[in-house]
This record gives structure tokens, sequence and C-alpha cells, in this order.
């Protein structure tokens, strides 16, 4: 009995440091007026082993996705990110205004400035195992100026 406890235990030990492979910062949702149907959310992503996030869900929002904007031929386009977003090992990948970050789409409820919404964010690492990371994300009309001081303890959770 006492090496199953054990066992357990070391397990879920596991768990909890392999889901810490992927460091969350400065996490924010854009804040949205009433009938406001969509919105962004943007933070900083660091893997300690190579990784894709390759999905996002929120009870807020009825579709959750992760997108890119870019220049096409002169145009700013966006479009759903296919097959996850890449996480190179030590690089910070920024999900930022402008270029990747997560979309909230058919919003259920305005997001009100100085709340906050919960998210989850599912990563993949190189060997296909899934792990998930449970956030509690500020809603702001603009970047936070203590960004540098939020999202600290956003760690993935099993």
């Amino acid at each position: 009995m006492k090496l199953k406890t054990i066992a357990a235990i070391l397990a879920l030990s596991a768990g909890t440091l392999y889901a810490q492979t992927v460091d969350i910062k400065d996490a924010w949702a854009r804040a949205t007026v009433q009938g406001q149907t969509a919105t962004g959310a943007f933070m900083k992503l660091t893997a300690k082993e190579g990784s894709k996030l390759v999905a996002v869900s929120s009870p807020v929002a009825g579709v959750a996705e992760v997108h890119e904007m870019k220049m096409d031929g002169g145009v700013m386009k966006m479009r759903a990110v296919q097959g996850g977003l890449d996480l190179p090992v030590g690089k910070a990948v920024e999900l930022k205004p402008g270029g990747y970050h997560v979309m909230l789409m058919d919003l259920k409820v305005a997001l009100q400035k100085d709340t906050t919404i919960p998210m989850t964010l599912v990563f993949k690492d190189a060997k296909g195992v899934e792990t998930r990371s449970e956030l509690k994300v500020p809603v702001s009309a603009a970047a936070p100026a203590n960004a540098a001081d939020m999202g600290h303890g956003m760690h993935g959770k099993p």
C-alpha cells in the first residue's frame, strides 16, 4: 500500500514539474464594450523544452484560437494558426497586438476593465504529451503598465 502511495506522489510531482516547462508572463486580455463579439488576449511564452501551443479555451468565449496577423501584399491579414504555435527552447514568443495573439470570439459577456477571465492553454511537447495551464487573465483597455510584474506564478497545472 505504501508503495502505491509513493508511486502516486511521484507521478503527481513529475506532472507538476513537466507542466512548468512553459513559462507564461504578462498575460492580459483587451476589454470590450457591450455587444462586441471578439477581442484579443496577449502574453509571453517561454518554453524550457521544445513545445507547441496547440489549443486555447475560455468559458467567456464560444471560440478561442491562436491567430497571426501579418502583411500580405501590402494588406494586413489575420488567420488562425494551423497545427499549433511553435515555442522554441528558451526563446520568448510574444503574443501581442499586430502579431500572434489569442483571439476570443463569440463572446458571451463583455470583458470589463479591472476584472479577470479564466483561460486554459494546451501545450504539446515533441513526444506528443499534452499539458494544460489554467490562467486568470487580467482584463485591461491597453497593455498594463506593470505587465512585467504580472503573470508570475502563472505556470502550468496538470
